[in-house]
């Protein structure tokens, strides 16, 4: 059975893509799946979405999943801009706490205090690629493989898989987070980031808070078994409690 690689949210953080890939090839390589969120409130969104872009048109094998901040990053580039209604009250892309703002620095775009949101979606239109676009709103919501399945939030509980809605796959948290219940596979996810990757048993989480300069998690599987990469190799990651 070949390895299997998982990268957790990028968030704009190309130079550490760049570190976890040369890993991955350090450790012999082989399919890699990437977990979504791969812009905002990171330096260098576009430079992150260019280098996936990029490695897939060439037939890498790579498989980039949808994370929230990428549909919200393509709603707002949409021709009408869109605020994704699962944002709490009074929040949108361009909210402080969202990271839109550093993802549209990245392609060239400033977003002065008190901007009106149709100014910058002009803008913005001018100077994100229509291939970036098209990049995010083409992304798979989850990927199924050996027994695991690969999602950006997670799953809700009890519901099969061809069921599950794109809302939850990419926003679901406590309803998923708090069941410890066996799913039908080992659930590998981003989306809550905490201060390391951890193995709660039925999931992974992978979201180790590289979107607020912590570093980006990315594991590796052989079957069920998951290993963390680090510079120096492998580091087994064992389930909590055992």
């Amino acid at each position: 059975m070949q390895p299997i690689y998982a990268v957790g949210d990028i968030h704009g953080q190309k130079t550490m893509l760049e570190d976890a890939l040369a890993w991955i090839d350090r450790d012999g390589g082989g399919r890699v799946v990437f977990l979504g969120d791969y812009a905002d409130r990171g330096p260098d969104s576009a430079g992150v979405v260019e280098l996936l872009r990029n490695g897939l048109n060439e037939g890498r094998d790579w498989i980039a999943l949808k994370g929230n901040h990428d549909r919200m990053f393509e709603m707002f580039l949409r021709d009408h801009p869109a605020n994704d209604d699962r944002l709490l009250v009074g929040y949108h892309w361009l909210h402080e706490r969202i990271g839109g703002i550093e993802t549209l620095a990245s392609y060239g775009v400033d977003v002065p205090d008190g901007a009106r949101i149709y100014q910058v979606h002009s803008a913005a239109r001018e100077a994100v690629p229509c291939d970036h676009l098209a990049f995010l709103a083409g992304l798979p919501s989850y990927h199924l493989e050996n027994g695991l399945l690969f999602v950006h939030a997670g799953i809700r509980p009890g519901v099969p898989l061809e069921h599950q809605s794109e809302h939850d796959l990419i926003w679901i948290r406590h309803e998923f987070l708090d069941d410890p219940r066996p799913h039908p596979w080992l659930v590998v996810h981003g989306h809550t980031p905490g201060r390391m990757a951890e193995h709660f048993g039925n999931r992974i989480n992978l979201d180790a808070g590289a979107g607020y300069g912590r570093p980006l998690a990315t594991a590796v599987f052989e079957g069920q078994d998951c290993w963390l990469l680090t510079e120096r190799g492998r580091v087994p990651l064992i389930p909590k409690g055992r």
